[in-house]
């Protein structure tokens, strides 16, 4: 190629890079976690095998997950990599862009690819992991058509090998491109002006191909459909058409005039009985037959090529068949990734003409109206690609544009609430609820809400609610069944976690539920075996290592439970509670230092930790000076966890005793003991009585009590 091709090939990567620079240090956004962050095939043993022999991982589109998988391998869940990947893979998509439409002799094809590059429509596939989709199907679906259109490939086998290969890899990518044989025969005609049987012969293997990857992914998402509730896409042929009508147009605009672009836009009421609502079907209609009538004209001919390849690559998703994402909207700006290049060449095309008749001063007045034009494209996209920064800016700027969205305020509501915002989680909750009042979703996350709060009859009322509405939602079944669990009514629990798990056998934390369930009522090999279960599904799952640390405790595996909780850590850090059980763990093997640091981390990352500091301050008591002791300290953790209690807690108060006497004060060692003896009666707890009366006996003759290593107490299972 000339020199000059590769410097522009330079620029349009270094251009493509710049204007997508917000996203370089974005994070993961909504289903990023069904693709690839909480996607078992991701980290299971045998992840590729599910991957490609499954519909039930995520959706059929296994060649991009296995770029999922590949770089899960290469570098994590840092999210950086994921998007240099996505804008790398654009940007070459650009060039190939340029050379297709080169290939097909399209007038300013260099301006087409980069007007096709810095476009802000196409933010959504490129700064959205997920819709590695794209951004990888575009690759493949572009090589195809450039071998395809070689010069004499029908007669290079290999060529057109090459075409079938890479067709089949964008199919594979992505299920919408099985519109590549459309395109084929729409690409032959604009080179010849009419087909031949030659044509049909050779697109064959390529309708065989779209046939069967249509044909899974019906079956597909009319899985995802049925689960979802069959009343979001209760349409009629009449609607759909009407649906398809009004999308075309929809994305024309969006394309011509690129304003107010957001992630989730209105989802239209479809009246079939209205006049006004077939307008744009109609308008669409007639023009196709004017452009064909006149396709003699260079003119008409163009307009039919662009116009063709834009609805043609559209096909899938205007409505004809049910897309899980139509119960949001029936339109998204990634729909048309690869469609909205038919649009921009033949504007591109079209506004060289007339520059071209015009003269140099048209050309050069051209020239600056394309720079100018790419400069606001490119500005656009930049401060498009900022809203993809997090979860929070992505709901924010939705709701900006899209107030009545549902989806926007119950997703906003889950990210303030894992905040910590609570209140301001439960009005975008009730918001959403109001506006939809029939989503399970939404009922759910009132549900956790009130959970959270300690208001757990309400919450019951919500999960009863969301499976009335929707009796397959497995998380619903979880999360009622750790309702009723707090209530004691462990059976009906179990029954719920069971039902979750029937939904969804790769349900990591209903695994993990069930496993507390049981390891409640005494079935501990049952309860490891379903800890397991979720460490499989999910091996980053911090809190089944905790719970298998607790059983192994329970069993007498100490090595085992330090083990799990070790490992728990190492994934959650900031975990007080392995924190803290690995420190009853460490104390009892002896290893005294280590156990008051994993306190004090502890304390460090929750203050107010009751069983920490009366851990931690037990043990300060009940050890000398010489053996990491101190006294001091013990009584002032003592007395803020009695605080905590309300001094209604028997184990407290007999710390706080000892701290006493640790530290000299052996009258208040006296009383305080007492207290703990008389709230150990009264709660049924003789054990704990007769064992404070015997250290209370220490204290009246003026001794501390001092504590062997080995007789720390056990960790709660939660």
């Amino acid at each position: 190629m000339p020199h000059g091709v590769w410097l522009l090939a330079l620029a349009l990567v270094a251009l493509t890079f710049i204007a997508y620079q917000p996203v370089w240090r974005a994070g993961f956004i909504w289903d990023d976690n069904d693709h690839l962050t909480a996607n078992p095939a991701m980290i299971a043993p045998h992840g590729l095998r599910m991957i490609w022999s499954s519909l039930a991982v995520s959706r059929y589109y296994p060649l991009t997950l296995t770029s999922f998988w590949v770089q899960r391998q290469l570098w994590g869940l840092n999210p950086m990599p994921y998007h240099l990947v996505n804008v790398a893979l654009h940007a070459i998509n650009g060039m190939l862009v340029f050379f297709l439409l080169r290939r097909l002799r399209v007038p300013a094809a260099w301006l087409a690819a980069m007007l096709w590059v810095l476009h802000p429509v196409n933010v959504e596939s490129v700064a959205w992991i997920t819709e590695l989709k794209n951004t990888q199907s575009g690759f493949f679906f572009f090589l195809s058509l450039l071998c395809f259109l070689l010069p004499d490939a029908d007669k290079k086998p290999g060529w057109y090998a090459l075409a079938i290969v890479f067709g089949l890899a964008a199919m594979l990518s992505k299920p919408s491109t099985v519109v590549l044989p459309l395109v084929l025969l729409l690409c032959v005609w604009w080179k010849r002006g009419h087909w031949n049987r030659t044509d049909f012969v050779r697109t064959a293997p390529f309708f065989g191909l779209a046939a069967g990857m249509s044909a899974l992914t019906i079956i597909e998402q009319r899985g995802h459909v049925l689960r979802a509730g069959a009343t979001d896409w209760q349409l009629g042929p009449a609607e759909r058409l009407i649906v398809a009508g009004k999308a075309i147009w929809f994305y024309a605009a969006k394309v011509l005039w690129p304003v107010r672009l957001t992630f989730v836009y209105p989802r239209w009421a479809v009246d079939s009985w209205s006049l006004w609502s077939w307008v744009p079907t109609v308008a669409l209609v007639a023009v196709a037959v004017t452009l064909w009538r006149c396709r003699s004209r260079a003119w008409c001919r163009a307009v039919l090529f662009g116009g063709g390849f834009f609805v043609a690559a559209l096909l899938p998703v205007l409505g004809f068949f049910d897309i899980f994402y139509f119960r949001y909207s029936f339109v998204a700006d990634h729909f048309q990734y690869l469609a909205c290049v038919g649009l921009i060449a033949l504007a591109a095309s079209t506004g060289t003409a007339i520059c071209e008749r015009g003269g140099r001063w048209a050309r050069d007045l051209g020239m600056l109206a394309a720079a100018i034009v790419l400069l606001i494209l490119g500005v656009s996209t930049w401060r498009q690609a900022r809203i993809y920064e997090n979860l929070e800016t992505l709901w924010l700027d939705t709701l900006t544009k899209n107030p009545r969205c549902w989806l926007a305020h119950n997703n906003l509501g889950n990210v303030l609430l894992q905040q910590g915002k609570i209140s301001d989680a439960l009005g975008h909750y009730e918001q959403a609820l109001r506006l939809e009042p029939d989503r399970a979703e939404t009922q759910i996350n009132l549900g956790n809400v009130s959970f959270q709060q300690g208001r757990v009859n309400d919450a019951l009322g919500y999960y009863e609610q969301a499976l009335r509405l929707k009796p397959d939602y497995a998380e619903a079944h979880n999360n009622l069944g750790i309702a009723l669990a707090q209530m004691g009514k462990t059976a009906d629990a179990i029954a719920h976690y069971e039902q979750a798990l029937r939904i969804k056998p790769d349900y990591a934390d209903a695994h993990n539920s069930l496993g507390i369930a049981l390891a409640r009522t005494g079935k501990i090999e049952d309860a490891i075996a379903h800890y397991e279960q979720a460490l499989r599904f999910n091996p980053d799952y911090a809190e089944a290592h905790c719970n298998l640390g607790n059983v192994f405790w329970q069993q007498g595996k100490v090595s085992e439970a330090v083990g799990h909780y070790e490992q728990a850590l190492a994934l959650k850090p900031d975990y007080a509670e392995a924190h803290n059980n690995l420190g009853i763990a460490l104390a009892r093997t002896g290893r005294i230092k280590e156990a008051i640091t994993h306190y004090e981390q502890a304390l460090r990352i929750n203050s107010d930790y009751p069983e920490a500091l009366n851990n931690l301050a037990w043990l300060l008591a009940t050890r000398p000076p010489a053996e990491s002791g101190n006294a001091a300290r013990a009584v002032a953790l003592a007395e803020q966890v009695c605080r905590l209690t309300g001094n209604q807690v028997a184990t407290d108060l007999d710390t706080l005793a000892a701290a006493y006497a640790a530290a000299g004060r052996f009258d208040d060692a006296v009383t305080t003991a007492q207290k703990a003896v008389a709230l150990a009666r009264s709660g049924d707890q003789p054990g704990l009585a007769g064992k404070i009366e015997s250290r209370l006996q220490l204290y009246r003759n003026g001794h501390a009590y001092r504590q062997p290593a080995d007789a720390t107490k056990l960790p709660p299972v939660n």
